[in-house]
Parts: structure tokens; C-alpha cells; sequence
């Protein structure tokens, strides 16, 4: 199962809208698991996200992490079935956390707000999965 660690809890109406949608459309795929860390000193959120993180393939995503296109990002999960994402808070992440994780993913050059981020991290998860089956989501 795909597991997503964003800092903090979605707060806006229309982030929660989007998220519950992808989650729900991702059931048929496996699921996702969403563990949120609570927003604190990034210090703090590190140690958490330590505690949390076991055995697969942690992908931070991060501003100067490489950019994926989606068919990229497909055969990652092609090939990495169960990988943890992170996602920052507003103060991003941890430069320890960075440094510790297997992969670090860029969505562009831009700096997202963070429940925006989280929206756009589910929407490429369920692009990739449509990718891998050939459903005509993706084309």
C-alpha cells in the first residue's frame, strides 16, 4: 500500500474536497494510507516522520528534488509497489529528513502551499496507476 506523510491536517474545504475524491478513486487500485504528522518545528516533525518510516522506499517530495514526468513517476510505482511519500509542511521538511530519504520528487519550480501539494501528490499517484493499467485517464 502507498503511504503519504504530509505535516499537518488539510484545513480548507476544497482540499479535503479534492483529496477524499482521489483517495476514493484510488480504492480500486489499493488504496492509500494518509498518516499525518502535526505540524511543529521541523525538528520535531523529523523525529516523528523517523518513527513512522519503515522499510519502503521513501520519496520526499521537494523543490529542488528531480523533476518526474508522469509516466516516470508510473514506472516508479510500477517498480516500487509500496513506497512512502513525504510531504512538507510550510516550513518544508527537514533538511535530515531530505538527506535520509531513498528519492526526492519535484512538482516544478514553484513553491505549492502545502494542502495544494498534498492534492497534486494524490492526482500523480492515481495518474500513475492509470498509467500501469492503461485506463484512458492518463492521455
Amino acid at each position: 500500500m502507498i503511504r503519504i506523510f504530509p505535516i499537518g491536517r488539510l484545513r480548507l474545504g476544497w482540499a479535503q474536497t479534492a483529496c477524499a475524491d482521489y483517495e476514493r478513486r484510488l480504492r480500486r487500485f489499493g488504496g492509500v494510507e494518509i498518516l499525518e504528522i502535526p505540524d511543529s518545528r521541523p525538528e520535531g516533525e523529523a523525529k516523528a516522520l523517523r518513527r513512522s518510516l519503515r522499510g519502503s522506499p521513501v520519496v520526499a517530495c521537494d523543490l529542488r528534488g528531480e523533476p518526474w514526468s508522469s509516466e516516470a513517476f508510473a514506472r516508479f510505482l510500477g517498480e516500487h509497489g509500496s513506497p512512502s511519500f513525504l510531504l512538507g509542511g510550510p516550513e518544508g521538511l527537514d533538511p535530515s529528513v531530505l538527506s535520509d530519504a531513498d528519492h526526492r520528487c519535484s512538482f516544478g519550480p514553484v513553491t505549492l502551499p502545502h494542502e495544494l501539494a498534498r492534492v497534486v501528490l494524490l492526482e500523480q499517484i492515481y495518474r500513475g496507476c492509470t498509467i500501469l493499467r492503461g485506463h484512458p485517464y492518463h492521455r
